[in-house]
């Protein structure tokens, strides 16, 4: 008894040990943890000597490290000292902000241009941002002298704009980051803003377009400026979008693509998957062919209450990365079956028709096999052909006159369509097909794959394994 007392101690001290160490490694983690967070920001930009100096004032920062992200441009980075404690939290190498109490830091840089600034230029990038942080409200102030004449567009509302005896001033203010600004000596039309849009255009509008424009329903409040033609780089903004055609339709895609990729991180996804998650938010088709029938495919497939909750992990997708992987994951649980469908039409130019898959582990001969799909279609459980039959010891290939596999011994010939194959130079009749071709894919049915390969197949939840049985036809 008092040997198992002791026992019964020492466990106890171990124990306690053991849970005051984790607790205090949670505690360190916990106490250098980065949040995200939202801010507010007020931009002076000043064009003078061929170059933009900025005056960049953070509002409302939290109590946290922050690291700042310097534009690849900027030159001069330093403090600006508005106040008494608005350098106070910046770090000596001027790459962070220290946590402190203060809640509004300034900065100061500057953008050199070549040659100075040029008619009908975008400059994109050209702005301070903060790890980890969430632009809610953005100012900016541009001022210039009296004669550099113009407009200046950033993507948010104009607030106001005023020649003065020695300078000309534009103010801008909205929702949201501001992340480009746009120069044109030659002044277009601004027409009046319609809800969040605002438009510069080569001649009014027409009170039909106009009209139109009222009845589109736009993805966010987000505020977005339109130009009508091209820019010297032929580059499109995130807030500031050229358009050639100024007709609604393509205005309304135009918008529509250009709020989807400023919500989601797409990385380097094809457009058509752009154009995919922007028709399903905005209830209408948008994009080309293969994004229109891709969409028209799907919600083909859904019901109600299936295209209610696909809508609804689409929303909860927002801010996220995005891929055509993860809409494949979302998409299965929406079915509540496996697909790769939008993966697959990845991977080729044309449309891939909507499959389910089973996504269990497939081990032929006791060997994982990672190159084998198995694909549910019009009743039939299909695997690929070329991968499957090379682990089995053949050598597959389309040929002139069908499909022909071969090993030492064995050889078949599968006509495509035709009611017959061929085996060992004898002709067999069929009731169906034994290989079938989907999107340019060999696959081969279940049934025929056990006959005709001499295969015993075993499943379990979370595997199918093929073995190779020692009886050959």
């Amino acid at each position: 008894m008092k040997y198992a007392l002791s026992f019964f101690t020492v466990l106890i001290l171990v124990i306690s040990g053991m849970l005051f160490f984790q607790y205090q490694v949670y505690s360190d983690k916990f106490e250098t943890r980065e949040d995200h967070f939202t801010y507010t920001q007020e931009i002076e930009i000043t064009y003078r000597n061929d170059s933009l100096d900025i005056r960049h004032h953070f509002k409302n920062l939290p109590n946290q490290v922050i690291d700042i992200q310097w534009p690849k441009l900027a030159v001069n980075p330093d403090c600006f000292i508005e106040a008494e404690n608005t350098c106070k939290r910046l770090s000596e190498d001027k790459t962070k902000f220290e946590i402190g109490e203060n809640h509004s830091q300034s900065l100061s840089y500057i953008i050199p241009l070549n040659n100075g600034i040029k008619s009908n230029q975008l400059l994109k990038d050209i702005f301070v941002s903060l790890k980890l942080g969430e632009v809610s409200y953005s100012t900016v102030h541009i001022s210039t002298e009296k004669d550099v004449k113009g407009q200046w567009i950033t993507g948010l509302p104009e607030v106001g704009q005023q020649t003065l005896s020695l300078v000309n001033y534009s103010m801008f203010g909205g929702k949201g980051p501001v992340s480009e600004l746009y120069y044109n000596a030659n002044n277009l039309i601004q027409q009046d803003p319609i809800d969040n849009v605002s438009i510069y255009s080569k001649k009014p509008l027409t009170k039909d377009f106009t009209t139109k424009l009222k009845e589109l329903n736009f993805l966010n409040e987000n505020h977005i400026v339109l130009v009508e033609g091209e820019n010297v780089s032929k580059l499109q903004g995130k807030r500031i979008l050229f358009l050639k055609d100024f007709t609604t339709n393509v205005l309304y895609r135009q918008v529509i693509l250009s709020q989807v990729k400023a919500q989601f991180k797409f990385n380097e996804s094809p457009i058509w998957l752009y154009e995919t998650v922007a028709s399903f938010l905005a209830g209408t088709t948008i994009g080309g062919e293969k994004s229109t029938e891709i969409v028209n495919t799907l919600t083909h497939q859904m019901t109600d209450t299936q295209l209610a909750n696909w809508l609804q992990r689409l929303n909860d997708l927002k801010g996220k990365e995005i891929s055509t992987k993860i809409l494949d994951e979302a998409l299965s649980e929406v079915f509540g079956i496996h697909t790769n469908y939008l993966s697959m039409n990845e991977s080729t130019n044309e449309v891939f028709p909507f499959l389910f898959n089973d996504n269990r582990e497939i081990l032929v001969n006791s060997h994982l096999q990672k190159d084998i799909n198995v694909i549910f279609k019009d009743g039939q459980i299909l695997y690929s052909a070329d991968a499957l039959l090379k682990h089995l010891g053949y050598e597959a290939s389309n040929g002139e006159n069908g499909y022909y596999v071969h090993s030492k011994e064995r050889n078949f010939r599968f006509p495509e369509n035709h009611g017959f194959y061929v085996y060992n130079e004898r002709r067999y009749n069929t009731v169906s097909n034994p290989i079938v071709r989907v999107a340019g894919i060999n696959y081969i049915e279940e049934t025929w794959l056990q006959k005709l390969f001499t295969v015993e197949i075993m499943k379990k939840d979370d595997s199918i394994t093929i073995k190779t049985t020692t009886t050959q036809q």
